[in-house]
């Protein structure tokens, strides 16, 4: 019979993986494991809406895009992490078009709710950089020949102010844009304007001839009876100083009319 090599060896009891451990005990302690690494997320849907439209935008311009459309790629630069398009669309519900909500008072704009500052400050860039636009349009150049321009630089600076406003374009000799100035701005429908101030600033800055422009609020530009009257004083004043008034145009939500293309002046 072989031996058992094992015999007179004392085999060591199982450790009970609950019982404490003594201090010799812990120099030989596993270290935890490192814990998992998180998962990324994937990345919310509207990622990739806001990747589409753009897309889209570079594709076939603002023209391919609704209104709404447009608002949404104003507003991912406000809001980076969120669905725009309920607040884009609940814009145009308030204000009724894309001209109107970025031309709308900031105040108005604050009370539409998800409306922040930075919200706010991303319109009016829009709406400050369609001005200058529409205004480097009549710049140095002859304004008569350039008549559609003016036209919409008078909308784009006007048609949707909440107040009636009188706004003077001086020309000079050659008709082209020395200065525009809003010299009165009234209420919802009336802005007093006095005919000696307007000659007297087109006097101080030498101009030859003036474009007259005001605003209805109300949206529809059909002129009154007192439009054409304040027209025809002015006109009366002056003349004898050899200021000529070219026009005067007036802007709405819903177009523009012209006392000249009229016949009234």
């Amino acid at each position: 019979m072989v031996d058992d090599p094992r015999d007179g060896l004392h085999e060591a009891p199982l450790r009970d993986p609950s019982a404490h451990e003594g201090p010799a005990d812990k120099g030989f302690a596993r270290p935890d494991p490192p814990p998992a690494s998180p998962q990324r997320e994937a990345p919310p849907h509207y990622h990739g809406h806001r990747d589409r439209l753009r897309a889209r935008f570079r594709a076939a311009g603002g023209q391919a895009l609704a209104e709404y459309e447009l608002l949404e790629l104003i507003l991912f630069r406000a809001i980076p992490r969120r669905d725009v398009k309920p607040l884009a669309k609940d814009l145009l519900a308030r204000f009724g078009s894309f001209a109107e909500v970025v031309s709308a008072p900031p105040a108005l704009l604050a009370e539409v709710p998800g409306v922040k500052d930075a919200i706010i400050t991303e319109l009016k860039i829009v709406e400050a950089a369609a001005q200058h636009f529409a205004r480097a349009q009549v710049k140095n150049r002859p304004v008569l020949s350039s008549w559609s321009a003016v036209i919409d630089y008078c909308r784009t600076a006007m048609a949707y102010a909440e107040r009636e406003q009188v706004r003077v374009l001086f020309l000079d000799k050659r008709n082209q844009l020395i200065v525009d100035e809003v010299l009165q701005t009234g209420t919802i429908d009336h802005a007093p304007i006095y005919p000696r101030e307007v000659v007297k600033r087109a006097l101080e800055v030498s101009a030859s001839a003036i474009i007259l422009c005001h605003n209805h609020p109300s949206g529809d530009p059909s002129p009154s009876r007192a439009d054409i009257d304040m027209t025809h004083r002015i006109i009366g004043v002056a003349k004898p100083l050899g200021i000529e008034v070219h026009d005067h145009i007036i802007v709405g939500k819903e177009g523009h009319a012209s006392l000249r293309g009229l016949g009234m002046i």
